[in-house]
């Protein structure tokens, strides 16, 4: 007897046909969806092609905010949210996005995923397109801005201390060959001095 094992989710970006689907949603939830960026959504949808779950993410430069996160049956959160997470962010990546923001504040956001208040030198870098940034917003930092004069100071800090340990490890290995070359030039002077002296003794026999 075959076992049921549930539903088989399939997460995948919004179209244009699912925008029905996508405002019950959001009504349910008690959400206003922005229905002129739809695309922005990835959706979670079960084998029959029903919807169940969705969240967008907003592009501007090399920033992204995550919103309006929407599940259908809050028994399947701790199944979807990774799911779409797992999606938004290969999507975010994709796109080589730098930081990550949002304003969601389910337990997961700050546990798995994450996010947390930004530092003080990230907050310049908010996109005004993202609203006005406030206590609520979090953040999560995808990569390093390499153009970041900070990066390039830590880059360059990280090399000097690096080729320092490479000069202190070449002199731990030429000092010991240093000592041993002294002690060969060293014994070469006795054993040539040794031999003018039987020299001149030879001499003096004769």
């Amino acid at each position: 007897m075959a076992i049921d094992s549930g539903p088989t989710w399939r997460v995948r970006r919004a179209t244009v046909d699912d925008l029905p689907a996508l405002q019950e949603l959001w009504q349910a939830a008690h959400l206003t969806g922005d229905e002129q960026a739809f695309t922005d959504f990835q959706v979670a949808e079960d084998q029959d092609g029903k919807l169940a779950a969705a969240m967008a993410l907003q592009i501007i430069g090399h920033a992204g905010r995550l919103h309006t996160e929407t599940i259908a049956d809050f028994g399947l959160t701790d199944i979807l949210r990774p799911m779409l997470w797992e999606r938004l962010l290969s999507v975010a990546k994709n796109h080589g996005l730098i930081l990550l923001w949002t304003q969601e504040n389910a337990p997961f956001w700050k546990k798995d995923a994450g996010f947390a208040p930004p530092p003080p030198e990230a907050k310049p870098k908010f996109p005004e397109g993202f609203g006005t940034l406030d206590d609520s917003w979090r953040m999560l930092r995808l990569r390093e801005d390499v153009a970041d004069p900070e990066f390039i100071e830590r880059q360059f800090q990280a090399f000097k201390v690096t080729e320092q340990a490479k000069r202190e490890k070449m002199l731990g290995q030429v000092r010991p060959l240093k000592w041993i070359g002294l002690g060969i030039a060293g014994l070469l002077l006795v054993l040539g001095f040794a031999a003018v002296v039987r020299v001149i003794m030879e001499l003096r026999r004769h």
